[in-house]
Order: structure tokens, then sequence, then C-alpha cells
């Protein structure tokens, strides 16, 4: 093979570590940011917080608004109080600096019978002592060992009880069977082994589903439900609950009132109360232990009205308040052959570049949510339904920034309004056809599908059909396919499921 040399010309972006560190800053959310500046502060001596910073506390309720967010697009709480002032202003960066940051570098069921808890059947009680539990601070494993502690066990079924408390999955299930339990401890070719476990772990069951809460250890909803239900007091209506249960679940489902009546010899008040007992129960019993789950949303950026005005401000409490340790700097001036010499000399510029991203991070915000809320007024105004389309280019061509860096702006920030808190992402939708010639934002058309059927008639729920003609009436036209992909979005069940009997 011959070889030759040849002269190629080629173009690319080198980033360099400050530009990297930018762009990450950029897309951390406001713990993650938290996070970021206690470990730079534990390693750079250099650097220093100018005053105890924290992420905001529940303390701070006054200047967040009600605590929805996007997902559920909750209405309610009310203006924020006090004065927060978007005090941080960043330092000028040199121009191409300034706009490689800001560009970036890239292209860019029957699943439950209710949703919160139910309150019989499921253990524990309704004060402070279920609030501890619910708060998370204990996993589901944490607070079945408690209890297994102070249990009389033979050895061999202690541990096989803590076998399958450390087998349930964050529900509360079994997904696992005994006997796959039983084979993924003992050898294949111990079948005397295995069969003596399996006798331990059946007696451990048996333990585990007496336990709190009500229901754990379950291997299905069907059992899970029936293992709450006999743990209430015997009356006509448990013992139709328990028919249900073991046999007629997706009958219930359905709602079909009729055949149910035919097959359990209920009649329909009967029926009735054994719905709404059925309807205390908790089908996730592993739910109220599962962490982070309620942890608050914090603000980034809070909008007031004043007056007829919308003020965009940033929430001074999630903004880090850093400086340069002015003792450390002096000392490293004053060292023979300068700070760039000096072992420290790094870590002093790296503190610089970081309280100069810090500040970048929040300049970007803010302007990207003043950009938002001049885009959406109407919202401001008169809620979700008021919403306008509303894409990431748009914002990206009127700030002369790239679509990725919108994007990172927008993800895990959020903001706080007199309708509630939201992702910034939330302001965005694609636009839907009207008859005018116009577009609907598909938020406004979701907020409109929500309105339809919490007005509906219980006894006759809307079919997607029936709301993409309702909409059709309001002059929009969507399809309905896409009733049906935003009102599974909307996490609003079938017609026939939402079917009251």
């Amino acid at each position: 093979m011959k070889q030759s040399l040849q002269v190629r010309l080629s173009q690319h972006l080198a980033l360099t570590p400050q530009l990297q560190q930018s762009i990450r800053l950029l897309q951390l959310s406001t713990l993650e940011l938290h996070q970021e500046v206690e470990q730079m502060l534990a390693q750079n001596p250099l650097l220093e917080a100018d005053e105890e910073f924290a992420v905001a506390t529940p303390e701070l309720a006054d200047i967040r608004g009600a605590a929805s967010n996007a997902e559920d697009g909750a209405a309610g709480g009310g203006e924020a109080e006090g004065e927060a002032s978007a005090e941080i202003k960043a330092e000028d960066f040199g121009t191409t600096e300034r706009e490689d940051w800001e560009n970036g570098t890239e292209g860019d069921d029957f699943d439950g019978i209710r949703e919160l808890p139910g309150s019989g059947g499921s253990g524990g009680d309704e004060d402070g002592e279920r609030g501890e539990q619910d708060s998370g601070e204990i996993s589901l494993q944490e607070h079945l060992c408690q209890q297994l502690a102070g249990m009389t066990l033979s050895e061999a079924d202690h541990m096989a009880l803590r076998v399958l408390i450390e087998s349930l999955n964050e529900d509360g299930y079994l997904e696992d069977t005994l006997e796959e339990i039983a084979a993924s401890l003992i050898a294949e070719d111990d079948e005397e082994g295995r069969e003596d476990l399996l006798d331990h772990l059946r007696i451990a069951l048996r333990w585990l589903q007496n336990m709190d809460p009500s229901g754990v250890g379950a291997r299905d909803l069907a059992e899970c439900l029936l293992l709450q239900l006999r743990a209430l007091p015997r009356s006509p209506a448990q013992a139709i609950a328990i028919l249900i249960a073991k046999q007629h679940l997706e009958l219930l489902a359905k709602r079909d009132l009729r055949k149910l009546m035919a097959l359990t010899g209920a009649d329909e008040g009967l029926l009735r109360e054994a719905q709404a007992l059925i309807t205390t129960l908790e089908p996730k019993p592993g739910r109220r232990f599962a962490r982070g789950q309620a942890q608050a949303v914090v603000p980034d950026v809070i909008v007031r009205k004043v007056g007829r005005e919308l003020r965009v401000m940033l929430n001074p409490e999630v903004a880090p308040k850093l400086r340069i340790n002015e003792l450390y700097a002096n000392a490293l001036r004053a060292t023979r052959g300068g700070i760039s010499n000096s072992a420290l000399g790094g870590q002093l510029q790296e503190a610089r570049w970081f309280i100069k991203n810090i500040q970048q991070r929040f300049d970007t915000i803010l302007r990207v949510s003043q950009a938002i809320v001049e885009r959406q007024k109407g919202f401001f105004t008169h809620g979700e339904l008021a919403m306008k389309p509303l894409v990431l280019r748009e914002i990206a061509d009127e700030l002369g920034l790239h679509e990725s860096t919108i994007s990172r702006v927008t993800t895990a920030k959020y903001m706080a309004t007199s309708f509630g808190t939201f992702e910034l992402k939330y302001f965005f939708g694609s636009g839907l056809n009207t008859e005018a010639g116009g577009n609907a934002s598909s938020t406004a058309v979701r907020a409109l599908i929500k309105q339809f059927v919490a007005a509906e008639n219980a006894a006759k729920p809307l079919s997607d059909s029936a709301l993409s003609s309702m909409l059709e009436e309001q002059g929009i036209q969507v399809a309905r396919r896409t009733v049906a992909k935003y009102r599974e979005a909307l996490k609003i069940a079938p017609a026939n499921l939402r079917k009251t009997m």
C-alpha cells in the first residue's frame, strides 16, 4: 500500500472548560444548582458565600403562589407578597464568549381505585403519626423492618420475612413468585433446601400480609384490596365488596351495574355501598413511603401584576450570593512570582469564572422569562384558556439565542404566578387551526376539554368524539384522536370509566 501525505482544512468548535461549565450550570434545576454551589464552596478556598443561602423553604409560600404545576394545571393561590427584585446583573463577557455561551453547541387502566391514599383499611392514623410517615422520611422497607424487630419468630422465619420485605417494589407488591425468590437463593441442584425455604417463605408471607400498611405483600391488585377488606368490620357491604374484588373487578372498572347486580345478587343500594367501600382502599400500599414525592417546587422567577403592568423578577431566595475571599486573594497578590505562578492561582480564576457563570445563568433565565410573559399576557390575566401557541424558536429568535439554550432554560425552572407555579415549558405549545383562520394553543384546548368534562353529566359522560364536536362548535378543529391524546395527558379516564353507576 502506497503511503502519502494529505492536507485537509476543517472547522470545529472547541469548548473551553469555562464554557462547558456555563452550559452545564444553565441546565441545572434549583436544587441541583444549590448542591453544585455547596460542592464548589467546599473544594475552593478562594470562593465564599456572601451570606448563608439555602433553597427556599415552606416559609416562602407567601411569594410562591399556589403550589400547582404545569402537569396538573391546577388554579389557585394568590399574588406574591413582599418586594423581590432582580438585582443580579451579569458582568460583561467578551462578545465571542457571550455568544458562544448563549447559543450553545447543539441543535438540540385500572391503575388505582383513587389517586390519593385511602382513609380506610390502609393502616395508620389520620393525625401527626400518619403525616410523619407520609413525609417520606423512612422507606417502606425501613417501616416494615421496625415492625419485624418487635416480632418473636424463629431465625429461619425471621430471615424469610426479611427476604420478602426486601423483595417488595415501591408500591408494596411482590412482583416475583415465592418459587422464583426461593430459586434465586438456593442452588439449582438443592431441591430439598429449596422446598424448605419455600415453606418458610409461605409462613413469612402470611406474617407480611398482616403488617402495616394493610395490603402490603400482595401479588396483584385484587389480593391487595382483599387484604384491606378483610381487615374491616364485617357487614353486608363488606361481603359484596370482597366478592367483587375476588371475581368482578373488571366489571367494577367498567361501571357495569346491571351485570354486577346479576352476578352478586345485591340490590343497587348495597352495590353502591360496596363500591364506596372499595374506593376508600389504597391500591398502592407503599405509596405514602415513596421518597421525594412531596417535595415542594421552588420558583426561580416570580411574576406580579402591579397595576396594568406585569413585573417579572428573580426569586432572591434561590440565587446564591458568592464572592472572592479577599484575604486569600490579597495574600496571593503579595506572593513573589505573582498569582499566575501560585498553586492557588488556578483556583482564583476558577472561582471568578464560577461566579460569572452563575450570574449569567440567572440573567438568561430572567430574559427568557420576560419574553415568555410578554408573549403570554393573556394567560396572566385570564388563565390557561387564554394561552397562545408558542414554540422555542420564537423566543430564541427574539433574544438572539439558540433553541437549545431556550430548551435548557425552560427545563426544571419554575415561574410563580397568581394562577399557580408552572415549569417554564408549560407556556409553550403547538397551535391548532380555528375557523377564523388563526391558531389556538394546545394548552388552551386541553383547558377546554377539562372544563367540558368537569361540567358533563356523570351518568352520560362525553366521548372523545363528542368532545371533538364541542371544540368544533367553539371554532377549533381537533380530531378525535388528538382529543384522546390530550385527555390522557390530563389523566382523565375514558367515558366508559367515568360513568357513574
